[in-house]
């Protein structure tokens, strides 16, 4: 379905490219390193856990965790209580899933609470930041783990958040868009040095 929230939001990046970076790279979900760390910001602790689902955990299209990624899955689940991970999907507990479907399968297969958005990323950190509220964890206390640089990067610095992105995820999208990322990524990093937007350090 048209993703009208990153097509508003992605102009951002034109005056403001480091939006879409994220502070930490990988390429895939099993090199997670647990519990998280922040490079350079020792003073960090990460409290709250953003997790996309196509691509990320799970293969695209498909809601369960990939077989490869069972310990990492697991390891993520002694790491953090279950109450401070949140899956944001735009498929699953958006508008397109009928009555929530997807979203209730994928909270019973995998005991993590899917956000319920009407609005895709990167356009829905209002819900994320008051779900992590009841928990008192602050904006900059969480991370937000994804495959894409114009969504879910450009989510977590619009939000305050630190952003772990996954390079090739399960497996390296042929997409055009996954594609026009990896192209963005390497003019602001490998071209032209850019630093990522960095969270506002609290007063």
């Amino acid at each position: 379905m048209f993703n009208v929230s990153a097509t508003l939001n992605v102009s951002r990046l034109a005056y403001n490219p480091s939006l879409c970076l994220p502070h930490i790279t990988a390429k895939s979900f099993n090199d997670l390193s647990l519990p998280f760390k922040i490079p350079g910001h020792d003073e960090v602790t990460i409290k709250g856990v953003v997790l996309d689902k196509d691509n990320c955990f799970a293969k695209d299209k498909d809601d369960r965790v990939w077989g490869a990624y069972t310990e990492t899955w697991k390891k993520l689940l002694e790491s953090y209580p279950k109450e401070h991970i949140l899956i944001v999907s735009n498929s699953a507990g958006t508008n397109d899933d009928k009555d929530y479907a997807q979203a209730k399968k994928l909270e019973n297969d995998t005991g993590v609470t899917v956000l319920r958005h009407p609005t895709k990323k990167p356009g829905c950190h209002e819900e994320i930041k008051a779900y992590f509220e009841k928990f008192g964890i602050s904006n900059r206390e969480i991370i937000v783990v994804g495959d894409r640089l114009f969504t879910d990067m450009l989510m977590a610095n619009m939000m305050g958040s630190w952003g772990f992105w996954l390079s090739e995820g399960v497996e390296l999208s042929p997409k055009i868009f996954p594609k026009l990322e990896r192209l963005v990524y390497h003019h602001l990093v490998e071209l032209r040095p850019e630093n990522p937007f960095l969270p506002p350090t609290p007063n």
